[in-house]
């Protein structure tokens, strides 16, 4: 199913409580866009989780659900609420109370990207901005709302793992100064979106796997973990970075000699996760 916002990737057959989803690999970039923009192609990608959605592709064959954005973080980020607007670079606003994400330039409408480079010369109009979020950012968070009530409703769970991908220069102030860096950061909100021993089994496959595992530094998780995960209610979010380095060059935004040794890994790691939400009396995927 594609819409404007997103594709959503179903499952033959829905076997499990976990849904994946991808709010940053969109590259639908708008031309009206890029000709405001001031950046070159290769900057203003650099905060796109590229290559995030197909490397969690085999949701599907494991008998999840996966949705993928097709705005890109720098037009619209997903991971914001639709309130975190920016003054700075939306025409209109009045100043609110501070809020540190609108304040790095990092708010639904971003105002930057990596190394805090300025997307826009002036800024966009407040109509704009509302247009964006009732294009893009309303049918994605529908849909997402959509797929873990139906969770809830099948499997009386929902776990929602937020696929991302995080620069390598990201994990230099993780460690003691030439320590081992982790390959995947896991963010629960210190605790708060996801039940520990669902995040414990999330740590495991992908340790099992070879993944060097961090949680919550430098990443712990933004609006869809806050929003969603609510394990009081038997609604789980784990927040997944993956290091770019690991499968991509980030200078070039190019897979590199690794990707397909490193998705075909994932592939096991996406099975051990889907079997997390699977019933017990409900038979693995084939592989």
């Amino acid at each position: 199913m594609t819409d404007q916002a997103y594709t959503l990737s179903h499952p033959s057959h829905r076997a499990t409580s976990v849904v994946f989803a991808s709010p940053h690999s969109g590259r639908a970039y708008p031309e009206r866009f890029m000709r405001a923009t001031c950046l070159s192609e290769a900057q203003v990608r650099s905060s796109e989780d590229a290559f995030v959605d197909d490397l969690f592709a085999a949701a599907v064959d494991h008998g999840a659900p996966l949705l993928a954005a097709r705005a890109p973080r720098a037009f619209l980020d997903l991971n914001r609420g639709a309130d975190e607007l920016d003054p700075a670079v939306i025409g209109g606003l009045v100043r609110g109370a501070h809020n540190p994400r609108i304040a790095s330039g990092l708010g639904v409408i971003p105002r930057v990207v990596s190394n805090g480079r300025p997307i826009y010369r002036g800024k966009i109009g407040l109509a704009e901005a509302h247009d964006r979020i009732r294009d893009h950012w309303r049918p994605y968070h529908d849909r997402l709302q959509a797929l873990m009530d139906g969770s809830v409703n099948i499997f009386g769970e929902a776990i929602l793992i937020d696929c991302h991908s995080m620069p390598h220069e990201a994990l230099e102030s993780v460690g003691p100064r030439g320590g081992t860096r982790p390959d995947v950061v896991l963010g629960d909100r210190f605790g708060a979106s996801a039940a520990p021993e669902i995040v414990d089994r999330v740590e495991a496959a992908f340790a099992q796997a070879g993944f060097k595992v961090a949680r919550n530094m430098p990443f712990a998780g933004a609006y869809i973990c806050q929003h969603y995960g609510r394990p009081a209610r038997h609604r789980h979010a784990v927040q997944v970075e993956i290091d770019r380095a690991l499968y991509m060059n980030e200078a070039t935004i190019r897979a590199s000699a690794d990707y397909d040794a490193i998705k075909a890994t994932l592939n096991t790691v996406i099975g051990q996760l889907a079997d997390i939400g699977r019933p017990a009396d409900m038979p693995m995927a084939a592989e």
